[in-house]
């Protein structure tokens, strides 16, 4: 049996100064390169962008691209429609539990011109997800990925292909743990914290160990609900100042809880705060490079001089 988590995913970034040559500079996908494909995109009722894919010849069907997943999975809709071969059972973590679930043989997943080969798939109910699938890191590993909120669109590209860093003010380099990208300079409210950005998650989430660290202003209790159904209360309240290099947001709303997707990945002792979809549209454009454990910040217009949010 397998052990996979999804959502949130944790994709922190270690900054520090990058080299000027080719080799090691931080790369976006070229979207003048024919290599590149911009593909069609749907915002589902979180404000999370899905995309278009097959499943073994047969879709499409809108797959939430999913940094903060450790693996692809499908919905319960499309392996009812597929009827998919057994492979086994997983342990999906989520934010709130831990959940064994049924694997499936996907032969073929077709991402634009893209297919990638023999993916075992845990399948997950439809209405926890909101969409019909998830594509995780499994799948994203050899790939570039953009995503541009100015023009609500999303690119992938090879990560053999041209490079372009061009239009990119914040450039952060990633460490590696198990699969994901840990940030481990950023700052919150003054106290050091490992940095995630989950593209998976509607908003941020810290753990306890953060809330412990930073200073303590009127809470609320919220809850939220994971993949697997199970719903969790949190703590609810704003960070002051949240700093990733040298750009800061404000104002950013936290919902304190300790997750087993923390624990799964060691990070239930040292601050954590993992960034979601309402945050991460304060940037015009995000790009990851997960092979060279890159992440670009495009700021808006406005914040460049001042590197504010």
């Amino acid at each position: 049996m397998h052990t996979l988590w999804l959502s949130p995913a944790l994709l922190a970034m270690l900054a520090g100064p990058l080299s000027d040559t080719a080799d090691e500079q931080a790369i976006a996908p070229n979207l003048t390169d024919a290599q590149t494909e911009v593909l069609a995109i749907r915002e589902d009722q979180h404000n999370r962008y899905t995309v278009p894919v097959t499943i073994d010849g047969a879709g499409p069907f809108h797959f939430m691209i999913d940094t903060g997943s450790q693996g692809t999975a499908i919905t319960d809709a499309v392996h009812a429609q597929l009827s998919l071969a057994p492979a086994g059972t997983a342990t999906v973590v989520g934010t709130a539990s831990r959940k064994q679930v049924n694997l499936v043989e996907v032969e073929s997943l077709g991402l634009g011109f893209r297919t990638i080969y023999d993916i075992e798939a845990p399948v997950l109910m439809k209405d926890h997800v909101g969409a019909d699938g998830i594509i995780g890191l499994d799948t994203l590993q050899d790939l570039r990925v953009l995503i541009d909120f100015r023009e609500e669109s999303i690119a992938i590209a090879d990560t053999h292909e041209k490079v372009s860093r061009r239009g990119y003010e914040i450039v952060v380099l990633a460490r590696e743990k198990l699969g994901q990208l840990l940030i481990s300079n950023a700052v919150v409210e003054g106290v050091k914290a490992t940095l995630i950005i989950d593209t998976g998650a509607q908003g941020s989430i810290g753990n306890m160990a953060l809330r412990d660290r930073v200073r303590q202003r009127r809470e609320h209790e919220i809850l939220t609900t994971d993949v697997n159904g199970v719903s969790m209360i949190g703590n609810f309240t704003f960070a002051r100042s949240v700093t990733i290099q040298n750009m800061e947001l404000s104002n950013i709303p936290i919902t304190y809880a300790d997750t087993p997707a923390f624990e799964a990945l060691g990070l239930t002792d040292e601050p954590v705060l993992m960034l979601g979809m309402r945050q991460l549209r304060l940037f015009d454009r995000i790009a990851i490079d997960f092979s060279r454990r890159r992440v670009l910040f495009d700021l808006p217009k406005q914040n460049r001089s001042r590197g504010r949010y």
